[in-house]
């Protein structure tokens, strides 16, 4: 099974993420932000893998290296994970609407981080979480997952939905790109045997 776990620690932030990518959609986590939390359960349900994320950071601060190292350390384990990626699809891209809001994601298991971020939120804020974390998050997870990510959203008038549609539409690209192909048995996706 494709499963792995990793420790981030550091002087703002201690952080365990674990993650199945052949599990049924289940959910662990406490990361302190509750909006955040909501969006990684997107992840998990919407890519049907399992995702323990334990977080403690630096919150009386900001929210921002917990957020950040969160997505480096879900990226870090997402790439144990994937492993060679040997009869994957590689790609993966998904359309998610909710209400007026339309995302989109699409994404290559390239083994190089490259990120495009095409989203102006209504708000700065949802709630009490900072949107621009989104970014980060993302940042960190390409970064150390060696992914190339695309994410637009496409419309939208409620920052919640915008955020949303992003985070399940990325965990339905996700999980397209890690399926097995059956034509591709053993096989690299690329032609020249590498990614």
């Amino acid at each position: 099974m494709r499963i792995a776990e990793v420790n981030r620690n550091t002087l703002e932030t201690q952080i365990t993420a674990s993650i199945n990518l052949d599990g049924t959609g289940v959910s662990q986590l406490a990361t302190g932000q509750g909006f955040f939390d909501h969006m990684l359960d997107q992840i998990a349900r919407h890519g049907m893998m399992d995702i323990a994320i334990a977080a403690k950071g630096d919150l009386h601060i900001d929210a921002h290296h917990t957020v950040e190292d969160v997505g480096i350390t879900l990226g870090q384990a997402f790439a144990k994970a994937v492993g060679d990626k040997r009869g994957v699809r590689r790609y993966g891209h998904a359309y998610v609407p909710l209400d007026e809001a339309l995302s989109r994601v699409v994404l290559d298991l390239s083994g190089r981080p490259g990120l495009e971020f095409g989203v102006e939120f209504t708000r700065a804020r949802i709630g009490d979480f900072d949107v621009d974390l989104i970014h980060e998050f993302f940042q960190g997870f390409v970064n150390h997952a060696l992914v190339t990510l695309h994410i637009d959203n496409l419309r939208g008038d409620n920052a919640h939905h915008q955020a949303e549609t992003i985070f399940k539409a990325f965990g339905r690209a996700l999980r397209m790109a890690v399926e097995f192909d059956d034509r591709m048995a053993g096989i690299m996706p690329s032609t020249k045997g590498t990614l």
